[in-house]
């Protein structure tokens, strides 16, 4: 009895102490990854953009630039983490939208891009064009399942 005990108790160790082993070398697992975490920007076709800016000026009192409007904010709870949204109308000509026939396309803020856009490409996701870096973000186009073209954007630096 004594023999089967002292065995039974020599193998729960072992399998603890490797139990416990493994834990501690394994990394740990992988956060998924954040998709979208909010807005970045609503761009839509319009006939006359400079027309249409200057009336949400004068009757909703956005501040217009050459772009549009970038409404400022700040992420969550964090008052140091600033953020924006554009909101800009483009020429109804425009062929920024394409491959997409719709009149809008809407812009998706993201954490990490270049992780992202890695797993859109193992799931089959149409992706339009490559990875582009401007002073204020990183940017891809991406087609969803019914035709509207979607661009991602990861803020770095101040905008």
């Amino acid at each position: 009895m004594r023999k089967a005990t002292l065995l039974l108790l020599i193998i729960a160790t072992s399998f603890a102490l490797g139990f416990g082993f493994k834990t501690i070398i394994s990394p740990p697992n992988q956060t998924p990854i954040k998709k979208v975490t909010g807005i970045g920007g609503v761009f839509f076709k319009c006939k006359d953009p400079k027309a249409i800016k200057e009336w949400y000026k004068t009757h909703l009192g956005f501040e217009v630039d050459k772009y549009g409007v970038l409404f400022k904010w700040y992420e969550g709870f964090d008052s140091t983490k600033a953020a924006s949204t554009q909101w800009s109308p483009f020429k109804e000509t425009t062929t920024y939208f394409e491959p997409s026939t719709k009149d809008f396309m809407i812009n998706y803020r993201v954490d990490n891009l270049e992780a992202l856009v890695i797993e859109l490409k193992k799931e089959g996701v149409t992706i339009v064009d490559s990875l582009d870096t401007e002073s204020y973000g990183k940017f891809i186009h991406i087609m969803d399942i019914e035709g509207n073209k979607i661009e991602l954007w990861e803020q770095t630096g101040k905008f």
